[in-house]
């Protein structure tokens, strides 16, 4: 089966930066976000609604519920928002009061259906960002990133695997991209 490529950092810089020039920026720079920072697969961002991330007083929640039928395996899971992503959802929101009047609004609001969009139109619109930034990828990319991230900076693969949501452990572990700069590392961790 093969991966889904790992974006260097260099390359979600240029892709965040290519946002804000795009027609629907705002929302645009979040579904990055969500996916980059947040490990979240695509049917998972497009299924979330404003009451996912936002309590009854306006708050954005530290811990997002994702209900059964939000995720791939049919199973409830937590996902947990940094301060970074968390402020990335507020300015969002304060970015288009107009259409994310209620809890129950999708948060990432399709103009087409009036709504939410589909896990396979998200996967879409993934695919043209990157293609305006000359990046062969998909939807998948960002979670690959984010968990790949997590075991650079030495994060026990057991906690990883938590928060990408896999049952197994041998599914996190083909997620980690392995470089020869990092088997160099590695290696060089070692020496005497």
């Amino acid at each position: 089966m093969k991966q889904a490529p790992v974006l260097k950092d260099e390359q979600v810089k240029k892709l965040l930066k290519m946002t804000a020039a795009t027609r629907h920026a705002a929302r645009n720079r979040l579904v990055i976000i969500l996916s980059y920072y947040v490990g979240l697969r695509a049917c998972e961002i497009a299924s979330l609604k404003v009451g996912d991330c936002v309590d009854g007083e306006g708050n954005i929640k530290d811990t997002v519920l994702l209900t059964k039928d939000m995720t791939k395996g049919s199973k409830a899971n937590s996902v947990y928002l940094s301060e970074f992503v968390k402020k990335e959802i507020q300015k969002y929101l304060e970015s288009n009061t107009e259409r994310l009047v209620t809890l129950k609004s999708a948060l990432i609001y399709s103009q087409r259906t009036g709504g939410h969009f589909s896990s396979q139109t998200l996967q879409i619109l993934f695919k043209n960002l990157y293609a305006n930034i000359g990046i062969n990828a998909s939807s998948h990319s960002g979670r690959r990133k984010f968990i790949t991230d997590l075991s650079d900076k030495g994060v026990s693969v057991r906690v990883i695997q938590e928060l990408a949501r896999h049952r197994d452990l041998a599914t996190t572990q083909r997620y980690i991209d392995v470089s020869v700069d990092k088997l160099r590392n590695a290696v060089n961790l070692v020496s005497a």
